[in-house]
């Protein structure tokens, strides 16, 4: 396999002879210690540190929480969040087919957009990276920027899922739940003693056509340690289940695409004595999309506007720098552990697009979207009889631009333009919680009160600005009954909020020769959330663990962009705003369990339904957001040195009532499918593994709703929907040496 000499190819290339002859020249490597026969129903029992910011195990904290630890990781080998979740049943990642456009829609240009969690997505939902929030997503007009992509997930030592509202313990944006993502640490390898370890990987999937390396190498010397990771991923586009090769907007094959991912990390680590440890992290991510967007393409150049051809070249890059001090010592009287952290990240999504048209001028679009985050965040937890407590302090801000750039301006429009103005964002927080054992009762109780403020920049903007500042105090209490090992109820009340984003607060665009325009609103108020979980978990002789839960979330002032004027003429222009308007609720239960059936074979299954409406302007109308009902039951069997599991997913067709559509438009409505994947692996040596995947094992042609959503008709007929059908039948196959 070729790979560029891009920095993380040199990495790369560094890292893996050191890696792999080391790990031949052991002549006594520690052995790979294989899953247990109960792993299975163990996880519902793994260590969260999202569910209160201290670690509690899933089993003790009163909400469900999923959390898969680095040997899920490794063993699922996922490509991108969208495998690694795809076997959630309350849990989707939405990524369409790109159908865009050079000036028109953005379909699909998102990429991997972001996390639905029971009902609600995009930036509704919180994603952390070592506690650093991910990029918001973005669109306006052909740009669309999405947030899964950012994350390279060979880095990471786990990835928890936390379900309800956050805002008690994280501030701002998780109304649905979060999602916390773990970078790895030198001391993932320095185990036991060790002064050197690590991890080298490669493969190759067909459904994309790609390859990838990846590689982490840790040392260890006195009072020192150290990390470095990188990954390469050279892929293309995605397969669909079209049939159609046409090279116009016929087509329903995805677009010939080129993708191009590399990531990098270093940690350092110092250790001033036996309570005082300080790590220092750079990291940067970049990840490349050239598509030539034949699908743009008109089957017949009849008019001077009809689209030649469409030349697309995307960019996402993040970078950050954090340092973390860590403090620990648990005879101390009064604070037993402190954690702080300072950061750093700048991330940026710029999106080229070249249109060659027939006779009218050719277009040229080019747009980005730009954060840079400082921050710093503190937490104490104090040891007390029979209660633990948690204090702490977060700080941040974000400077968030946008800028739209190209040739050909519509008409009344001139270029460059802004959608928003250049915005600081600055938010602030303290907490405290009170986590308190009482015999077989634990009661959780937790305050938060945060103030915010967007305060805009004049400079390179034509429109008025507001600027924009608030406060809210959100509470959560949650309580656990420890009744019977096989019987432990709990309920937990929680309240949430999401601050306006800049591009709502100051949404400035005008075209007069079309006759409307959109104007900011310095009363827009933050949206919140009111949540309930009532649920009982148990577990039978060591062998089998079971959870059932419900859940009724409540949301008001979601925001909306409506028309507050205006009959859409030169001298009467129509008037668009951000405004408070809609209120949500999503209802819903779930069902999880996990069976030791014998030594080595196990089995976990489970099922979610939901159930969600808003309610714009006294109408109520069905939430397209929430996922019809999903089902999985899944296998596993351990034999020495080989695994086996094997996953059935069900999913209920979207029944038309259950879709929202305006006059005049059909939405498409999957049918229900079923998918089965299945793989397996042979440890070759204490070292060496090899590993194969396959996905959609029958080949099933389906769509998954959160993939279709916008895949919209004036008809009943949708000449083009097999563009948007999930892959066919595909395999993955590694080579990994862990030393």
């Amino acid at each position: 396999m070729l790979l560029r000499q891009t920095p993380v190819a040199l990495a790369l290339s560094l890292a893996f002879p050191l890696a792999l002859s080391v790990a031949q020249a052991q002549t006594q490597p520690a052995p790979a210690q294989p899953p247990s026969a109960a792993e299975a129903p163990h996880q519902l029992g793994e260590l969260t540190v999202s569910a209160t910011r201290t670690e509690r195990s899933t089993d003790a904290v009163p909400s469900t929480v999923t959390v898969k630890n680095r040997k899920q990781l490794e063993r699922r080998d996922a490509r991108d969040l969208k495998d690694l979740l795809s076997d959630e049943v309350d849990i989707d990642v939405r990524a369409m087919t790109p159908r865009f456009s050079a000036a028109g829609s953005s379909l699909g240009r998102a990429g991997n957009e972001g996390l639905n969690i029971r009902g609600l997505d995009g930036n509704r939902v919180l994603m952390m990276i070592d506690g650093i929030r991910v990029p918001q997503s973005f669109s306006f007009g052909p740009f669309a920027s999405g947030r899964a992509d950012f994350v390279d997930l060979y880095s990471l030592t786990s990835a928890e899922v936390l379900r309800g509202p956050t805002s008690t313990s994280f501030g701002s944006d998780g109304l649905a739940g979060a999602l916390s993502l773990r970078t790895l640490s030198p001391e993932d390898f320095l185990r036991g003693g060790k002064t050197f370890g690590g991890t080298a990987r490669i493969g190759a999937n067909s459904v994309d056509d790609s390859k990838v390396a990846t590689a982490a190498v840790a040392f260890g010397w006195g009072d020192w340690s150290s990390l470095v990771q990188a990954s390469v991923r050279r892929g293309h586009e995605t397969r669909n289940q079209g049939d159609n090769d046409a090279p116009n907007s016929n087509r329903t094959k995805p677009n010939p695409t080129d993708i191009d991912t590399d990531s990098v990390m270093a940690k350092l680590g110092y250790r001033v004595n036996a309570n005082h440890r300080l790590t220092g992290t750079v990291e940067y991510r970049t990840r490349k999309t050239d598509t030539n967007g034949l699908s743009a393409v008109a089957p017949a150049a009849t008019q001077p506007t009809s689209v030649l051809a469409l030349d697309a070249h995307d960019k996402m890059e993040r970078r950050r720098v954090s340092l973390e001090h860590r403090y620990e010592d648990l005879n101390a009287p009064w604070i037993q552990q402190w954690t702080t952290q300072l950061y750093a990240q700048n991330s940026e999504t710029r999106q080229y697009s070249f249109e060659d048209r027939n006779t009218s001028a050719d277009r040229i679009r080019d747009s980005n979207y730009k954060e840079r985050l400082i921050g710093l965040t503190t937490q104490a937890q104090t040891q007390l009889t029979g209660q633990r407590l948690s204090y702490g302090l977060d700080v941040s801000r974000n400077r968030i631009s946008s800028v739209r750039d190209g040739t050909v301006p519509p008409a009344g429009e001139t270029f460059p333009s802004k959608a928003f103005p250049d915005t600081d964002y600055t938010t602030a927080g303290a907490f405290l919680q009170d986590e308190i054992d009482a015999g077989d009762f634990t009661v959780i109780p937790a305050l938060r009160y945060e103030t915010y403020k967007l305060k805009p920049k004049t400079a390179g903007y034509t429109g008025a600005v507001v600027s924009l500042s608030d406060s809210a105090v959100t509470p959560r209490i949650g309580v656990i009954w420890r009744a019977l090992p096989a019987l432990q109820p709990y309920v937990q009340w929680s309240q949430g909020f999401r601050a306006p984003t800049p591009d709502q607060v100051n949404n400035g665009f005008a075209n007069p020769v079309q006759g409307y325009r959109s104007i900011g609103n310095p009363d827009l108020k933050p949206e919140h959330a009111t949540s309930w979980e009532l649920g009982v978990r148990g577990q039978w002789a060591e062998v089998l663990r079971w959870q059932l839960s419900a859940y009724d979330n409540r949301y008001r002032d979601f925001i909306s962009q409506e028309q507050v004027g205006g009959a859409f003429t030169p001298s009467n222009p129509a008037i668009f705003q951000f405004v408070n308007l809609a209120q949500a609720r999503i209802k819903g239960v779930e069902a999880r369990a996990a069976w030791a059936v014998t030594s080595g074979l196990s089995v976990n299954a489970s099922v979610a339904k939901s159930r969600g409406h808003s309610i714009l302007a006294g109408e109520e109308r069905p939430l397209n957001s929430v996922q019809p009902l999903r089902g999985k039951l899944g296998l596993r069997y351990d034999a020495g040195p080989w695994t086996a599991d094997a996953t059935w997913v069900h999913s209920s067709g979207k029944k038309p009532s259950d879709i929202y559509m305006t006059q005049g438009v059909v939405q498409y409505a999957p049918k229900k499918y079923d998918v089965v994947d299945a793989g397996a692996s042979y440890r070759l040596t204490p070292t060496w593994t090899v590993a194969a995947v396959v996905t959609n094992v029958f080949d099933k042609k389906y769509w998954r709703w959160s993939d279709v959503i916008g895949a919209t008709s004036t008809t009943s007929s949708f000449p083009t929907i097999d563009a948007f059908t999930a892959p066919g039948r595909a395999i993955q196959v590694s080579l990994r040496a862990d030393f």
